[in-house]
């Protein structure tokens, strides 16, 4: 499993490592023409030049986000953002975060064994504590998500044919592993990608979600019991490779949610890259996700019901109807998104890439 993990990590670096400025030449077709009145993304200075792909929106002008050599950023105007390193991380990749507010967050480090860790700050990023470090030395965590400020899971590839699942009622200052090897069987190849910080997600009381790829399916997994319980779920998009599956759950409510991912691979390859159900992930149907390609993240928009934003390799679009039809937003390459409204919202990506959204209201 690591070996295929570390296969999938080599191809996503050579693919981040082509300029940005040669990602802007594409063509739009009518049917997919963004709107030529409205700029999507304001970039901001971000002060480091560090991968991004964690990120938290907390309120309009709260917002944090993390990324490689223990990089972390945050802003609590909205506009400028102030850079943290965090002590003992200075080597790794912060792929996940989860802020409470400006002064409260908690983020995740992946890679084998020890190098997945969770650290917190409770003073604005001045100081942080280390949790704990994945205690299994064949683990691979992938993600972290909070239904609130003291409970949460962190999601990891499996061990011993299994996915690792570990909750949290006291905001991290304890952890318990959930025992349920049948209901987090994995298929043989298949794991989770780190790719966006959103491979796991909660929405609800109880609901939690996780995604895979690389085996014979693209899965989703459900729990409707704060992680205690899991059950999987096949979708339409394309698996069967290191490369190809779900890389992004994001759901509104208990009920309606999306799937999103591809082959990182050949981010503008045009096949089936969404999916959608709307009985809790318990059933999935096709739903082509614009721009056309590879897409890391989705995520639904606080303050409109039926609106969604996805984004990757391949661009960033939206949906303002619960999935169903979506629209270009823009064709440049981001690692994920994240709103605090249907006006408010930023974007984070390569070479430490921070945008703030500047689009059309993303409600009817």
């Amino acid at each position: 499993m690591r070996a295929l993990k570390l296969q999938r990590r080599t191809l996503l670096a050579a693919l981040l490592a082509v300029p940005l400025c040669s990602m802007g030449a594409w063509q739009d077709t009518a049917a997919t023409k963004p709107e030529k009145t409205v700029k999507p993304w304001q970039r901001q200075a971000s002060g480091t030049e560090s991968q991004l792909r964690g990120l938290s929106v907390v309120s309009p002008t709260v917002a944090w986000a993390s990324g490689a050599k223990g990089t972390v950023l945050r802003t609590v105007d909205g506009k400028t953002w102030k850079k943290f390193i965090v002590p003992g991380a200075e080597t790794l990749d912060l792929r996940d975060i989860q802020a409470f507010d400006a002064d409260t967050a908690t983020v995740l480090s992946i890679g084998p064994g020890d190098s997945s860790r969770i650290y917190r700050t409770t003073d604005g990023g001045a100081t942080w504590n280390l949790q704990i470090t994945n205690p299994d030395a064949a683990g691979f965590w992938d993600c972290i998500a909070f239904w609130d400020r003291d409970n949460g899971l962190v999601f990891g590839d499996p061990v011993n044919g299994a996915y690792q699942v570990l909750t949290t009622s006291d905001g991290g200052a304890t952890w318990l592993p959930t025992d349920d090897p049948n209901g987090l069987k994995a298929l043989p190849d298949e794991a989770a990608f780190a790719a966006s910080g959103t491979c796991l997600s909660v929405a609800s009381e109880n609901e939690a979600w996780f995604a895979t790829g690389g085996g014979a399916q693209a899965r989703v997994f459900r729990s409707t019991d704060r992680g205690r319980s899991w059950e999987a779920a096949d979708t339409p998009i394309p698996a069967g490779a290191p490369a190809k599956g779900v890389f992004s759950v994001g759901f509104r409510d208990a009920d309606v949610g999306l799937a999103v991912g591809g082959d990182y691979s050949e981010r503008h390859l045009g096949t089936l890259n969404g999916a959608r159900s709307e009985d809790g992930g318990a059933t999935w149907t096709p739903a082509q996700v614009l721009p056309a390609g590879y897409m890391s993240v989705v995520v639904p928009v606080p303050g409109a019901a039926d609106s969604f934003v996805a984004a990757g390799l391949a661009g960033s679009g939206y949906s303002l109807d619960a999935g169903r039809t979506w629209k270009v937003l823009d064709k440049l390459p981001v690692n994920t998104v994240g709103f605090a409204s249907p006006t408010v919202g930023w974007a984070v990506g390569p070479k430490g890439l921070v945008m703030k959204y500047t689009g059309p209201k993303l409600s009817r």
